[in-house]
This record gives C-alpha cells, structure tokens and sequence, in this order.
C-alpha cells in the first residue's frame, strides 16, 4: 500500500494504474480460495452465497492454467471461481475511515466474462478479458466484517467470438498459439476515494503549441461548480499551473508549457527513447470554498509522432524503427507478469538487446509495462487481442473492448502506433468479403476518433485497409531474397501490386507506394534450441550459435540496408513454449553474448 502524499516515479510503478495515482489503496493479490465449475453449476447452487466448497487454493493474479497460481491446470475449464475474506484490516489500511469516502473495487483484467459479489450480493459484472473495470462497493462493505468477496469467470474456450490473441482454441498448445489465460490475470485492488473524484484523464500533448491538453472525467456532475487545478512538474521545478472551473463530469482544457517558448529549447522536455522525459502532474478537484475534494498524480510525456515523406516521424524528426515482437509470455505465470519487477526487467531486456521499440503481439499488455516503457524509454505499438471469427457477435466485442483499450492508454507517450487487427485475424475473407473489409476500414477510423494523434494500421502484415503505414510481414531465410525485395521503390510496388511475401495481397485498398512509409513488420523467426523438443517450431532453423549468429545477422543487415524501410520489427524476443525463435529462451537468457545482438540490431549507428 501507498502511504505517501508525496508521488515519484517508482512509486507509481508499483500502482497498478500508474497515470492515476492516489496514497489510499491496497492490493489483494495473495491467496484466494479457488474451484473449477465445469458443468457451470455453481451460480444456480449458490456458490456466490456459500463459497465453502472451494476446494483450491489459487494465487491472485496468475491465471489457474499457470504454475505460479498454484492450481497449474491447462486443460479446459469454461468457468472459474474465487472467493477472498474483505477483512476489517483490508478496510483500515485502504484509509476507509476517511468521513465520506467511497471504496472502489478495481480489477486490472479477467478474462473473459466477470461477475463479482459482496456477501452474496450481486456488485456488478463486466466482458472483455483485456480491459479493467471498477464497482464502488462502499454499501456493499458496511458494517462490521469481515466480508466476502466472490468472483465467477466465464471463458469459454471455444468460443473464437471472444477477442483471445494467442490463446489456444485446442485443449494443448500447438504451432504459435499458447495456454489459454482463464479469470483474473491483472491485479485486483481497494482504493478509497472521496465522494467526487476524478475518475480518468488523459493527456494529448501538442509539440508545435508548446502545450498539453488534460481531459478530466469525474465520477459524476457536480452538485455545483468546481475548480480543477492542475500543477506540472519536471526535474524539481514548475512548470505550469493552471486552475478551471467546470459544472460538467467531463471536460478539457489546454495547459500552455511556457518553458517551450524558447525555441531554441524546446527539445529539452521533448521525450523519446534516447532521453524519456516524463512530465509529472498533479490534478486536484477544489470545492468552492478552496478545499480539495480529491487529488492525483500522473505524468505524460510531451513528444509527436507521424508519418510523413515516406517515414516514421518522432518529434517532427525522421526516426528509424528497431522493433522486437514481444509475447509477453512467461513459463511460470503465462500472460500474467510474474512480478513488477519483472516489467521492468523486460523492457530493460529490450532496450540492452539494441531495440527501441517493441511491438506487443496479440496482447493487451499490463498498464505497469507501459510505465517502465514510458520510463526508460521504448517505443511500442499498441495492439488488440484477436478473435478468431468475424460475426456480428465478433464485430460488437472488438470494438467495444478496443474502444476501452485505446481509452485507457492513449496518454502513455510510449504507445506510438495501434494496431487493431493483425495477419488478418478475425477477418480471415477480408480480400473476398465487403463486411470484413469494411470492419476494418471501421477499426481504423474509430481508432482515429478516438485518438488521432497516432498512426494506425488497420490491418499489419498484409491485406490492409486504410493504413498510415504499410506494413509487411516476410519469412524469407535468404538475404538476398530480402535484398532483392526492397532495394527500391520498384520493388516494394512489385510486392504491392502482385502476392506479398505471404501469399496475400499486401493493399486491399489502393494507395500509391511512394510515399508511403514501410515497414517489415515482421521478419527473421530464426529457431535455435539444440536441447527442444521435436515439435519445436519457428520459421527456419539454426543447428549452432555460430550458425544462429550467421542466419539472424544475415536477414537483420538485408532489412536494415534497404533505404526504403523506416523500420523493422524481428520475431521474436523469447522462446515461446513450443516457439522457440526468440533471441533469448524462455527465461529471459540472451541465446548469443548480448553485446553480439545488438551489434547485429543497432548496426552502424551511434
């Protein structure tokens, strides 16, 4: 628990919604008491009521198909449930004493279908196994404890509906999909909050102005008018303060940065991953008479990010992406990070093997994660987890739980590009079906919407629809063959107009190669593991380290000495399971010295 008024950075890495922090909270992972309902029959049995006959014991937040939650049972189970005592001890060191204040019940993710109760009362239920949501159970936790809290979660393993990314849909993992993640995976915590609060923000800054835009939503209209006040803080030092009022739950106003006047300064609080600069902020809700009702802290990161001239732009300057396909998968916890830490120490990983950027494949990766990235400095592209059908059932979930995930991580100045679709997934006809095609245009737009000051591909890979970059996804082993595919302009429109690398159309809808910002998005899939077993899988193999050095230096120095590319993306960081293409195993050991992989990675430059 956070007992300080005063927020930094590593603080906030330990909360697990790191841009919206408050001192009154408390986590309840640790141990639950856990049972499998195979033949679902809990809910009509009242198990909500009587969790008595949990016969488990699960560790909360590892989902029950991993080793770290204690339970370790991969096969299928639909349906899931927890039950977990709300001490008065729980309630006393989450600050609950406070005269007015409401209890918040947070959970990061489970997946896919939540239905929460207090004491056997219903408190609410939630869909979407990638995104968080909230109940206000301060009713539900008066009077004397303790508690009890009880969950059930739905995920039906064959329902390819549900936005699952690589979860497999076969009761064993096979070629490059994995263990399936069931309920909670994503912290679950109480936070005591005042009866008004600031429920979001969001920050949108504007390099050229000098300025950031903090959009405020509060828990509900105010009775009367209030003052939002916002501080801005870098290295010690203000550097703006701005104070609103507003009678309206949501509202916007734009902060003027008068340190960026300058302009023969204004690169000093500009962030990128070669200097993450994070702007810290302090938002407070003031009553009429002065009084703060409630207050947080956040941060953002003041930088840009376009496309333009034919290349990715970071700051108004062209930026040349090296990318890593990350899995965000763990043999012992699966796609539940292990520990914080553990955050941390991945995207150290990356940034020490020669990357700058990562993309997040088929995940909605752990807020957590992206503050690291934030912190020490690494792109990332935002990606959704897939469903495996297109439905109007399909089409209704994605949008709804991709719409919650740009939402939530729109202000992370890591994120640079979204991805809402990739390989096609989910829109296997798309060249062949106008409802596919035009779920994608959809995706794009809304994402546009939503968030307009990021690129979006509609669809990586191949196959695209409206995209601001075109990306391809090719396997060749030969670096000539790479060579020979994107030494120019030429070629690329060759590979455009006729059957990309994969055997699929790269454009569904025609725009004009030059220009274009490219990518290979993904790329290499080298596999290296003399001691795997044989269904080891990856895209070409290696039989040595001297051979796995040859092979991935090879394909590596073809993509980067093609002037056409404004980046790259290598598959893949780890061993995954059965996939073993990763520079590293499984557990995080860099397969050559790591001074050697990111010579290949980084190449000549400085």
């Amino acid at each position: 628990m956070l007992n300080s008024s005063t927020f930094t950075h590593s603080l906030s890495a330990e909360y697990p919604r790191p841009q919206l922090v408050r001192p009154d909270w408390v986590d309840l992972g640790g141990q639950w008491r856990f049972e499998h309902d195979d033949d679902d029959l809990g809910q009509d049995a009242g198990w909500f009521a009587d969790p008595s006959q949990f016969g488990q014991t699960i560790t909360v937040p590892f989902p029950p198909e991993s080793p770290m939650s204690g339970v370790g049972e991969p096969g299928f189970h639909p349906v899931v449930w927890y039950s977990r005592d709300l001490s008065a001890a729980d309630l006393a060191a989450n600050g609950q004493a406070e005269p007015g204040s409401r209890l918040l019940l947070h959970f990061g993710a489970v997946d896919y279908r939540a239905t929460v109760w207090i004491d056997g009362h219903l408190i609410g239920t939630h869909e979407g196994g990638q995104t968080p949501f909230s109940f206000d159970v301060t009713q539900a936790l008066a009077g004397e404890g303790p508690h009890q809290l009880v969950v059930r979660a739905e995920d039906d393993p064959h329902d390819v509906a549900q936005p699952r990314g690589k979860q497999d849909w076969l009761e064993d993992p096979h070629v490059i999909w994995y263990h399936r993640t069931t309920g909670i995976w994503q912290p679950v915590w109480l936070e005591s909050v005042s009866a008004q609060h600031i429920d979001q923000l969001s920050w949108t800054p504007n390099v050229p102005c000098g300025s950031v835009a903090i959009e405020v939503e509060l828990y509900s209209r105010p009775a009367e008018a209030v003052t939002i006040q916002v501080e801005l803080m870098f290295d010690g030092r203000v550097l703006a303060r701005q104070s609103y009022a507003t009678a309206s739950p949501r509202s916007r106003t734009v902060i003027d940065i008068a340190h960026q006047v300058n302009g023969q300064a204004f690169e000093n609080l500009l962030w990128s991953p070669e200097h993450p600069r994070l702007i810290d902020a302090r938002v407070t809700i003031l009553a009429e008479d002065g009084t703060a009702i409630d207050s947080v802290s956040s941060y953002f990161g003041l930088r840009s990010v376009a496309v333009a001239g034919g290349q990715f732009m970071l700051n108004d300057r062209p930026y040349y992406v090296r990318s890593v396909l990350e899995q965000g998968y763990w043999p012992e916890s699966h796609l539940a990070s292990p520990s914080a830490q553990a955050l941390r120490d991945e995207v150290q990983l990356i940034k020490d093997l020669g990357f700058n950027a990562a993309r997040i494949h088929e995940k909605v990766e752990d807020p957590r994660f992206l503050y690291w990235a934030d912190r020490l400095g690494l792109l990332i592209w935002g990606e959704m987890g897939s469903t495996f059908e297109f439905s109007a059932e399909a089409v209704s979930r994605v949008t709804r739980e991709w719409t919650d995930v740009v939402r939530r991580d729109r202000s992370h100045p890591s994120i640079v590009t979204w991805v809402p679709i990739n390989e096609s997934w989910g829109v296997q006809q798309i060249a062949h079906d106008a409802a596919q095609l035009a779920f994608a245009q959809s995706l794009y737009h809304l994402t546009r919407a939503l968030d307009p000051s990021r690129p979006v591909i509609s669809n990586d890979g191949w196959e695209h629809a409206e995209s601001d970059i075109l990306t391809i996804h090719d396997y060749s082993a030969d670096p000539n063959e790479l060579d020979a595919s994107y030494r120019d302009t030429a070629s690329i429109r060759d590979l455009v107009e006729g059957i990309g690398p994969a055997g699929r159309r790269l454009q569904l809808v025609e725009r004009p190669v030059d220009g274009q910002a490219v990518m290979v998005t993904e790329f290499g899939g080298v596999s290296y593991a003399p001691d795997a077993p044989a269904d080891s899988w990856g895209y070409s193999t290696a039989i040595s380290a001297e051979d796995f050095e040859r092979r991935v230096g090879g394909i590596v120095g073809s993509i980067r000495r093609s002037r056409m590319l404004s980046g790259f993306c290598y598959t893949q960081l780890t061993d995954t399971l059965q996939e073993t293409n990763g520079l590293t195993d499984a557990n995080r050991v860099p397969k050559l010295p790591m001074e050697t992989i990111r010579r290949i990675i980084v190449g000549n430059e400085n």
